[in-house]
């Protein structure tokens, strides 16, 4: 049953960035450079903290989330966001910092915990983005994304604090934004 439920998590995913990127082609959705190539090293951390933490198939759609989060920030730099400011950069820095100390800790509780927060940080620039042009976001990319981790939950082989905050803090942030 794990295994069918982690299946359906990452076939969620597949549907709303099927969307995301329908609309990055097409103009309607330019997503911003700094908060995908965050998410896609954070989720990709937080998918080797799954892992060591036992999570089994509810890891899958962390990773698969991971691998294409960086392939959005890819897209992001020729058919994103192009209007950087300063506040965008210092989440990038704040998030710079933090991987930093996540990298001197070694530990992967405190991992998870920092990459939850500096997920936050990541998200930042969207919010700001998305609050001025509202119409350059695919939200159903997002209700989807809040979802499919609902999903890995159920899916998860162990379910502890490693396991279970980073996905928590996802479908939180991802609805937030949603709203």
């Amino acid at each position: 049953m794990k295994e069918i439920l982690g299946v359906a998590a990452v076939a969620i995913g597949i549907v709303g960035y099927s969307a995301y990127f329908r609309d990055i082609f097409a103009g309607r959705t330019k997503p911003h450079s700094f908060s995908w190539l965050v998410w896609g090293i954070l989720t990709g951390i937080g998918f080797f903290g799954q892992i060591a933490g036992h999570g089994g198939p509810g890891a899958w759609v962390t990773g698969f989330t991971a691998v294409i989060c960086l392939v959005i920030f890819f897209l992001a730099l020729s058919k994103g966001e192009k209007k950087i400011v300063l506040v965008d950069w210092l989440s990038l820095l704040g998030a710079g910092v933090a991987l930093l100390l996540w990298a001197i800790t070694k530990s992967p509780l405190l991992s998870v915990i920092l990459v939850t927060l500096i997920d936050a940080f990541g998200f930042f620039p969207t919010f700001r983005k998305a609050y001025s042009k509202p119409r350059e976001e695919t939200l159903v990319q997002y209700v989807l994304a809040g979802l499919k981790f609902v999903l890995a939950f159920f899916a998860l082989t162990k379910v502890s604090i490693i396991t279970v905050l980073y996905p928590a803090s996802l479908v939180i942030m991802n609805w937030a934004f949603v709203l």
